[in-house]
């Protein structure tokens, strides 16, 4: 393939290929405990460390990678604590994360308007060599949590209740998935933007929820599908010449309601299934027993 020959594409579909799997990898604990939106605040708050990136001449990258973790425990404090104002805090640390970021990136000196727009929307194709070496840690960090922790955290997801009783630090456990979150949104910001990363760590999870009914398959087949979306979207962008991140996601978005329309006749034909095999099943009544001399008759 043409776009092969290229170093600045190598790069883009490998970064592609990592958040692929890493965004659904956390994405379906976060559809799990129904904050779908979570990864959508964090890069609010993210972009407030890009900016500090830019104002203090390093790493944007691994700046935003320290103020998202740092936003994700501050949400969960507010989550644990803020019983009675907490939408409030949180709706003010979104859009002061992303007022900020605006801010301090017009005061810096590199930074600009183009700037700006590659981190919130993505830009693929300028993914440089050093934040492949940021995408490889963090991409592993993500995978090594999602993956080893696997069965303790589908226990908080599903019923925290149920894991405190078991012996599970729920509170920790929820500070991981945070933390976790954060990372992953810095590891997708290149590629599909900050203002995106959270449709591509959800649809796909809604998706395969479609058609999977175990954690294991519905983990398998989102990955498949956020591989199938990120690399698609990447080799359109780069023939078209049209935005990767929005790509990515409209095609994810085009999966979903495609395996939305399979799962309906799915599950009749299922239902049928049930229903023939309940045509053999017969309920045998006990006779009545016999009656004796001690019986009381009224």
């Amino acid at each position: 393939m043409e776009l092969l020959n290229y170093a600045f594409m190598q790069r883009a579909l490998i970064a592609a290929l990592i958040v692929g799997i890493t965004a659904p990898a956390i994405g379906i604990y976060l559809v799990q405990r129904r904050q779908a939106l979570m990864g959508d605040g964090i890069g609010h708050v993210a972009l407030t460390g890009v900016g500090l990136g830019f104002l203090l001449n390093t790493s944007p990258v691994w700046m935003a990678t320290v103020v998202a973790v740092v936003g994700s425990v501050v949400m969960e404090l507010i989550r644990w604590y803020g019983k009675t104002r907490g939408d409030l805090a949180l709706a003010m640390l979104f859009y002061g994360g992303m007022a900020g970021g605006v801010m301090l990136m017009n005061l810096s000196d590199a930074g600009s308007s183009a700037n700006l727009g590659t981190y919130l929307f993505g830009s693929i194709t300028t993914v440089s060599p050093q934040d492949m070496i940021t995408i490889y840690v963090l991409a592993a960090l993500v995978l090594a949590i999602t993956l080893g922790l696997r069965r303790q955290l589908f226990a908080v997801c599903q019923d925290e209740e149920f894991a405190r009783v078991t012996g599970l630090p729920v509170r920790l456990l929820n500070l991981l998935i945070a933390v976790t979150a954060a990372v992953t949104v810095t590891v997708a910001m290149r590629v599909v933007g900050l203002l995106l990363v959270s449709a591509l760590m959800v649809i796909p999870v809604a998706a395969a929820q479609q058609l999977s009914r175990s954690f294991a398959a519905t983990f398998a087949t989102a990955v498949g599908i956020g591989v199938a979306v990120t690399l698609t979207g990447t080799t359109t962008s780069y023939y078209v010449d049209v935005p990767s991140g929005a790509t990515i996601v409209l095609f994810a978005i085009v999966l979903f309601v495609g395996f939305t329309a399979l799962a309906t006749p799915l599950a009749r034909k299922r239902a049928r299934a049930g229903a023939t095999d309940g045509k053999g099943c017969t309920l045998e009544v006990p006779g009545g027993r016999t009656p004796v001399e001690d019986d009381v008759r009224v």
